[in-house]
Parts: structure tokens; C-alpha cells; sequence
């Protein structure tokens, strides 16, 4: 098993809205490349709401309420994409080989 330093952050959350981690040496199991799918569909749904947004926000007939909506998917959206880079960001700097 990883060290407790190691722990992969996932890209969803547990009960209560808390972080769930995964403790493995294995990246090729079944949590991990089911974390690595669900990261790349929340990556792709980021950028699909981000086209939308320019979409939206560039036409002026969007009514009040669409664009409520867009801020609260856009909200998710970048929650999601920030767990993703700071799970990824961790990753690399654990990977990295230490200089002396």
C-alpha cells in the first residue's frame, strides 16, 4: 500500500461532502482507472459547459434564470475540475524523484 502521504484524492466526495482517497499501489486497478474515467468525463463536461457559457453569454437573449442555471453548473463543473488538478498535482509531485 502507498504511504499515508500518498493517498490519491478522488474525483468525488463521501457523505457529508468530504473527501474520499484511495490507498493503492496499483494504478492500474479498478478504482484507480475508474477514478481516471470519471476525471476525464468531468474534464470533458467542464468544457463543454465553458463553450456554452461563451454561447450563452455572448447572446443577449439570455433570460435571467438560464444563466442562473449555467453559474450553478459552471460552480460544479469547476469544483470537480479543481479536485481533478489538485489530485493530479499531487500525483506529479509524489512521482517526481527527489533531489539530495
Amino acid at each position: 500500500m502507498t504511504a499515508q502521504d500518498e493517498l490519491r484524492l478522488l474525483p468525488w466526495s463521501g457523505p457529508g461532502g468530504n473527501p474520499c482517497y484511495l490507498s493503492t499501489d496499483d494504478r492500474d486497478g479498478f478504482m484507480s482507472r475508474l477514478a481516471d474515467n470519471i476525471e476525464a468525463i468531468q474534464l470533458g463536461t467542464a468544457a463543454e459547459l465553458l463553450e456554452r457559457a461563451s454561447e450563452t453569454l455572448d447572446g443577449q437573449a439570455a433570460d435571467p434564470e438560464e444563466k442562473q442555471r449555467l453559474a450553478k453548473e459552471l460552480t460544479g463543473a469547476l469544483r470537480d475540475v479543481l479536485r481533478v488538478a489538485i489530485s493530479r498535482g499531487h500525483l506529479l509531485a509524489v512521482n517526481e524523484p527527489h533531489s539530495t
